[in-house]
């Protein structure tokens, strides 16, 4: 089955300003954030032919941007430059550590009761406001504000549960050590404490 042109762009009015918002929440520079979204819209002209399910169009476009925003993290790793003189002690890079944690709090996230794993799924993968969430699901915006919230404490007590942080002075996260398997690897391991 081919997919019509006419979704392409379609897809573009329908889902550029909220895949810009999820790609601008986890790349700082606002003109690589909007080239990054450019190169997936790109793809899904290129590729669209290869989706034989349109009702899968949104699942498609999330899982190709997340991938094309973990391809950027790994060209900006890839590019910076040694200088002579190496510091004695060099500092992890804050998206580094975000992006070894990304796997673990996936798996974290699924294990997290419907209600809360739809939240997070809805406000932080998806970029909707908490306004969107609360119309998409027809609950009141304080039952959406509380939703989210319980899931960010739920997931925010997992990762504490399962790693130590060091935060620089604006809370970033600098560095890790994992305390069991989950923040090493994709799946919580069997007998896990951080669920």
């Amino acid at each position: 089955m081919t997919i019509p042109h006419a979704t392409v762009e379609q897809a573009w009015t329908t889902f550029h300003t909220p895949l810009l918002q999820f790609v601008r929440r986890r790349v700082a520079d606002e003109a690589s954030a909007e080239d990054i979204v450019q190169d997936v819209f790109l793809k899904v002209h290129t590729h669209i032919d290869t989706l034989s399910d349109t009702s899968k169009l949104q699942s498609w476009l999330y899982q190709l941007t997340r991938n094309a925003v973990i391809d950027y993290y790994r060209r900006t790793r890839d590019i910076v430059t040694i200088s002579e003189e190496i510091p004695a002690f060099v500092q992890e890079d804050e998206n580094d550590a975000v992006a070894r944690l990304t796997p673990g709090v996936k798996a974290m996230v699924a294990v997290l009761p419907d209600i809360y794993r739809e939240a997070l799924r809805l406000t932080e993968y998806e970029g909707l406001t908490q306004k969107e969430m609360a119309e998409r699901l027809g609950i009141s915006l304080s039952g959406a504000k509380s939703r989210v919230q319980r899931a960010r404490q739920l997931l925010r007590q997992m990762l504490l549960d399962c790693c130590h942080f060091e935060l620089d002075r604006r809370n970033a996260i600098i560095s890790y050590q994992p305390r069991c398997a989950c923040c090493t690897t994709n799946d919580c391991a069997p007998g896990c404490d951080c669920h």
